[in-house]
């Protein structure tokens, strides 16, 4: 009996079924990633920021956007909600009151063995019918192509 959840391959994608494997892994994963940040009431892309500052805390929110790898305006909404739960702080910086540094609370740095603890259980779940040689041949290619796509982006204007 064939999985219900997998779609089959639409015509239009055949001659990029690799392109559509990705977006049907990631649609996966992130959904699970999704509801179990809720379970931590977090919204997706809020734990790469907390994550960034468990790292190295007190960063501007300048740094914390490349370091994420997220848009501008999504790291300012994300950080605009996270600081109205009470996770972190903007002050702005003291070299130049424009620039806003972002510190975490006491409830943000609580949430750092969760959010592993999270990434931990979503590991297992992703690899559990892989072997190890598996996983780390996924790993390489998985960077190859995210390069690959990010050297064309910048080669190529969006528009």
């Amino acid at each position: 009996m064939s999985d219900p959840t997998a779609s089959e391959l639409p015509d239009a994608a055949r001659d990029g079924r690799l392109s559509y494997a990705i977006f049907q892994l990631a649609r996966a994963h992130r959904g699970h990633a999704a509801a179990m940040l809720r379970a931590l009431n977090l919204h997706p892309g809020q734990e790469l920021l907390l994550m960034q500052l468990f790292d190295r805390d007190g960063q501007t929110q300048g740094e914390l956007l490349e370091r994420a790898g997220l848009d501008h305006s999504t790291v300012s909404k994300s950080l605009r909600r996270m600081q109205e739960a009470g996770l972190l702080t903007r002050e702005p910086a003291a070299h130049d009151r424009r620039v806003m540094v972002v510190s975490l609370t006491d409830a943000g740095r609580a949430l750092r063995e969760p959010i592993a603890d999270m990434w931990r259980t979503l590991e297992r779940i992703s690899v559990r019918d892989l072997t190890p040689e598996q996983v780390d041949l996924f790993t390489t290619c998985a960077r190859t192509i995210e390069k690959s796509v990010r050297d064309h982006s910048r080669q190529t204007p969006a528009g």
